[in-house]
């Protein structure tokens, strides 16, 4: 059932009431949960160059528990009380207002800018392995160029075909990364002969510094939970099966995380492998011979295909949103009338990232984690004011505790952003901390204004859930025609 739209005075334009087509399943949306948050090991060497060994792990093992589990614990609670096509973006709106949905859309977007640009780039640097003339500082920077740019149009065609085909492919992928990993887990079990926890702390550095140094890079790697709220709408029973799916892949994405990691420090330390992007293909290389690194350099490639993919797929409902609530062009909202599939969003989306492939984007790391800190601040902000405004409103899924739950689960990732950004500050100084990233943010009052200027008036529309809506379960979104 479409829900009515609640309009600004003024004529609205013609819309035709459809829901998006394609119900994801529980497989396909676990797949998608996978990619959209990790994709395999690949990224976490940098948290044991940085931080040291012992403290690496700790920080993998504490992370989960501290920043994955409270944001999917938040993300399950209002992602069955409003399972709505754009996610977080109404959960802002309805709960605080047009200004900060559009700021938690507009910020994430902005993420996904630097992310989406981030994959074609490892895809790049994965494949030079086998091919140099894609090696960043000795190959043809064209070719690289070319190769980055053919992956991204190549899935931005395979996400306009429908989000079961990514669903689908997400689970092949998912099966494809894991196994090599495995075999490393394996082989490594019968090779162990140090402490994995030594050195607990880098060389040269101390505690603080050195856990500063490891935590964004981990954060990174433990990000993207809250993603899969903006297909909700093409989820099959998401008040089902969005819950289940965080539960299932929590513990499944830690595991994948810690395992190998572990076993390979315990056969290759710090000391022999160089612990940044590729330790893991030497590790392989030395657990089970050439070929076994051969092989986990390949998946290197998959896993940056299946992130690509589905990234692009949650973060093309942004603009899709927000277009339906005339900040954007209308024409934006339009679905591809076989698929289903918001495919002039898609599109710009992937011509966005064919643009930032050509930057070192890479390096913002930091900068992207921040922004996304800042709009994740925003959505724990909503689960408050939902709770306080709208007691009695359905709760499929309710983090158990009363205010005391909602109090820890809210604690903990405030807590690790401020030590993050504390320590990022005192290593590189306030503009490089947080400089970036606040500037960065401060575009979203900007467009806010400027594109509510533009398109916002002459639209006339504002299609934002009602109380009465929610409280009927009518959640499925009257789009563009």
């Amino acid at each position: 059932m479409a829900g009515s739209v609640v309009a600004d005075s003024g004529s609205a334009p013609a819309i035709e009431t459809r829901a998006l087509a394609t119900r994801l399943g529980l497989g396909a949306v676990c797949g998608i949960i996978y990619f959209s948050v990790s994709g395999g090991p690949y990224g976490l060497e940098d948290t044991i160059g940085g931080s040291g060994a012992g403290l690496g792990l700790l920080l993998i093992i504490l992370t989960p528990f501290i920043w994955s589990l409270p944001t999917a614990l938040m993300v399950a609670e209002l992602g069955t009380m409003m399972p709505v096509q754009g996610g977080y973006y109404h959960w802002c709106k309805t709960s605080m207002g047009p200004f900060w949905g559009f700021q938690v859309a507009w910020w994430m977007w902005v993420v996904s800018w630097v992310d989406l640009a981030l994959y074609p780039v490892l895809f790049t640097d994965y494949a030079a392995n086998f091919f140099p003339v894609l090696n960043a500082d000795t190959g043809n920077g064209w070719v690289r160029y070319g190769v980055g740019f053919v992956m991204i149009w190549a899935f931005a065609m395979l996400n306009m075909r429908g989000a079961k085909l990514i669903g689908d492919s997400s689970k092949l992928f998912g099966f494809i990364v894991v196994a090599p990993f495995v075999l490393v887990t394996i082989f490594g079990l019968f090779k162990m002969d140090r402490n994995p926890f030594d050195p607990f702390v880098a060389e040269g550095l101390s505690f603080g510094p050195a856990a500063g140094a490891g935590l964004f890079v981990v954060m990174w790697n433990y990000m993207g939970w809250d993603s899969l709220s903006t297909i909700a709408g093409e989820i099959d029973q998401p008040r089902k099966n969005f819950p289940k799916a965080l539960a299932i892949t929590i513990p499944l994405i830690t595991v994948i995380y810690l395992l190998p990691t572990l076993v390979s420090l315990a056969v290759v330390g710090p000391d022999e492998v160089e612990w940044t992007a590729g330790a893991y293909t030497a590790v392989a290389e030395k657990v089970g011979g050439h070929w076994l690194g051969v092989v986990v350099n390949i998946t290197a490639l998959v896993s940056a295909i299946g992130l690509f993919a589905a990234w692009l797929m949650s973060n093309s409902r942004i603009p899709f949103a927000l277009a339906e609530d005339g900040y954007l062009p209308a024409p934006i909202a339009r679905l591809h009338p076989k698929t289903g599939t918001p495919i002039v969003s898609i599109t710009i989306c992937a011509a966005i990232c064919s643009i930032f492939i050509l930057g070192p984007f890479q390096s913002l790391v930091v900068v992207d984690v921040t922004i996304y800190a800042f709009a994740l601040l925003l959505e724990f902000a909503a689960l408050w004011i939902m709770r306080l405004k709208y007691p009695h409103l359905e709760r499929p899924f309710a983090i158990p505790g009363g205010k005391l739950g909602l109090v820890l689960v809210t604690l903990f990732p405030v807590l690790i952003i401020s030590t993050a950004i504390y320590y990022q500050v005192l290593d590189v100084g306030i503009v490089q901390g947080i400089g970036w990233a606040v500037g960065g943010a401060a575009t979203g009052p900007v467009a806010y204004v400027v594109l509510g200027a533009i398109f916002k008036r002459s639209s006339g529309t504002d299609r934002t859930y009602t109380v009465e809506q929610i409280e009927r379960g009518e959640f499925e979104r009257e789009v563009a025609g």
